[in-house]
């Protein structure tokens, strides 16, 4: 899989609302047939932080995202509410999905 996390670091006046503003994106992304997951959070530290982390099931499905009309539009909309460029690691994972924490086991 391609696993991506990404940082966002939105402009103030626009920090509380970037669940709305980057929700229609979200949604799109999320319901690509290659999109494992899509997760925004929002920093403790810097509440104008976002760390989106997804993940797509190949290098196609990875394709599939970069060329979508909805990853266009992004492009268009929402870097005009961002302080900079967002920052991004990206690597391709042998795995599928989530694998336990094993040492913070639930018995």
């Amino acid at each position: 899989m391609i696993f991506i996390t990404a940082k966002f670091q939105v402009l103030p006046e626009h920090a509380d609302r970037w669940p709305q503003i980057a929700g229609e994106f979200t949604r799109a992304t999320r319901a690509e047939p290659g999109c494992l997951w899509f997760d925004w959070s929002r920093g403790l530290d810097d509440p104008t932080e976002y760390v989106l982390v997804e993940a797509f099931r190949d290098d196609e499905a990875g394709a599939a995202h970069v060329q979508s009309a909805h990853f266009r539009t992004a492009q268009e909309t929402l870097p005009r509410h961002l302080v900079r460029t967002p920052r991004i690691v990206s690597t391709t994972v042998d795995q599928d999905g989530w694998s336990e924490l094993g040492e913070m086991a639930v018995e």
